[in-house]
């Protein structure tokens, strides 16, 4: 069977070439837990199972000879045995699986063959294959968005820079920016719950593109398999939709990868001051020293996690170019290993940046020394302007702007700011209008009004940074995620039951 580091790496070197170079050399031990799901539920395990379920199925309604039924089933059980056994071949075609089981059960076994295809089986185990990985990657989201909701929540109280343009803009609660990240990945964990739906939907019994003449029961097949319900439209099952599933989990990676490096980009924008607020601890490959620079310590996981969230990206566009300009139904974009790679890459960007929040160490005397040492609260001067004295925003706007330019051409920080020079800079910018001619704020006002901790403390709307919207914002995020969770374990439980029950059934069948 094929691996999907294997796969990958043909897939690199086939279509998008030195793009994909070295994808997964940097994700040791990431991929581990999609990978060994994969080695339990390949192509050949779905299979088995597709013929277990046609074996019962067909026998109990009268599509295939019940005195047969048993022999054609001990055929297939010996198949899925040899395929168990360490380093045995486990073929993933219908049509290098079937001879095996004429092998051991003879042309009749071919029986079982009523009414399907290689089209409807394949479309089936890799909308089966998929499933399993958009759970798995789902698990993962949700552990990431634990780790930084968990972060947000130890830092309700710490102020720090935002930044817009990378040019510090105004202070914030460092918990309200860390839940605006979370807010994207629970945008994230949506399009994985709306597109397992899309996803969980069994092709079996419309064969090629068409249906069959053979009264099959379909949704007693996708029962089995553990599917919520069938492809309605027979040709929409294997020339249209199976082309789609890709697409749409590459884009959903995508997401996933884009949100990735935009935090990671962010920390890195300011991890580049001589005197950073937020540092990595050091250690492990979080950090290295560079090997001429003794002072530098580079931020190693930040990089690697910048390039896992580009790699996923790379690979993430692969279905959209195969599907690009082919008709319907052509297999380019529906290679299993390929697509369970770009699911791997997804579930490594998460799982790094999942290391680089726990990595992060924030400096709250640092962050708030930094935003007093320029003017991240001056639209606060503009707002209490109109707010509490009439002022047209566009005006007390110009006043804090003179304000600031002045005080940069002198050298001044908000917290040494000469009142008086505030009052004069008022007076010459208001000077021949209808507004009062002179500063309306007390210096107490004009001094609170610089103070980042009380601007962000005295938010009034809703979605704010204040300790009370926070709070609220971390108990909503914590509930979505247990709801995801619950969300996974229902998924996954019901695949299982409905391949116990299979299998109860198939084992059932052969005692007859």
């Amino acid at each position: 069977m094929k691996r999907h580091s294997e796969t990958a790496s043909a897939f690199r070197e086939g279509m998008t070439g030195v793009l994909l170079a070295g994808a997964f050399a940097c994700l040791p031990g990431i991929v581990t837990a999609q990978t060994q799901q994969a080695a339990e539920r390949d192509e050949f395990f779905w299979l088995g199972e597709i013929n277990k379920a046609s074996i019962v199925i067909n026998s109990e309604e009268g599509l295939l000879d019940t005195e047969l039924a048993p022999e054609i089933g001990k055929a297939l059980e010996t198949v899925i045995a040899n395929g168990n056994a360490p380093d045995a071949e486990r073929p993933g075609t219908v049509i290098t699986f079937e001879p095996l089981l004429i092998e051991q059960g003879g042309v009749e076994v071919t029986l079982i063959h009523a009414g399907r295809s290689s089209q409807d089986m394949h479309a089936t185990y890799r909308a089966a294959m998929l499933r399993d990985g958009m759970l798995t990657l789902a698990q993962q989201l949700n552990t990431t968005a634990t780790t930084l909701v968990d972060l947000a929540a130890q830092h309700v109280d710490t102020i720090v820079p935002n930044y817009t343009n990378g040019v510090a803009a105004q202070p914030n609660s460092y918990a309200h920016y860390l839940l605006g990240h979370a807010a994207g990945l629970d945008r994230d964990a949506q399009r994985i719950r709306e597109a397992f739906e899309r996803i969980d939907r069994s092709a079996m019994g419309t064969t090629v593109l068409n249906g069959t003449s053979w009264p099959l029961n379909r949704q007693r097949m996708a029962d089995y398999l553990g599917f919520a319900g069938v492809v309605d439209n027979a040709y929409d099952a294997s020339q249209i939709s199976s082309m789609d599933q890709p697409a749409e989990v590459g884009q959903i990676v995508t997401s996933i990868a884009l949100h990735t490096g935009n935090f990671v980009e962010d920390v890195m924008t300011q991890y580049a001051q001589s005197r950073p607020w937020i540092l990595l601890e050091e250690g492990g490959d979080n950090t290295y020293v560079s090997s001429a620079m003794p002072q530098k310590r580079n931020p190693g996981i930040l990089n690697s996690a910048r390039s896992d969230a580009s790699q996923a990206i790379a690979l993430a566009l692969g279905p959209v170019w195969q599907t690009h300009n082919i008709t319907p139904g052509m297999s380019d974009p529906k290679d299993t290993d390929e697509n369970a790679a770009i699911i791997d890459a997804g579930i490594g960007a998460l799982s790094r940046l999942d290391r680089v929040l726990k990595a992060l160490r924030v400096n709250p005397e640092r962050a708030l020394e930094e935003l007093n040492s320029d003017w991240t609260a001056s639209q606060e001067v503009a707002d209490i302007l109109m707010r509490d004295h009439g002022l047209p925003f566009r005006e007390g706007h110009h006043v804090a702007s003179e304000i600031v330019g002045y005080a940069r051409a002198q050298g001044i920080g908000p917290l040494d700011f000469p009142y008086a020079e505030a009052q004069r800079i008022y007076a010459e910018t208001v000077e021949g209008t209808d507004f009062p001619q002179e500063l309306p704020m007390s210096e107490d006002q004009f001094r609170a009004a610089l103070d980042p901790v009380a601007i962000v403390r005295n938010r009034a709307t809703s979605g704010g940074p204040q300790p009370a919207e926070v709070e609220r914002m971390l108990t909503q995020a914590r509930d979505r995620i247990a709801s995801q969770d619950q969300w996974i374990t229902e998924k996954r439980d019901h695949i299982q039951k409905s391949l116990a029950s299979l299998n109860d059934d198939f084992s059932a069948l052969l005692t007859r």
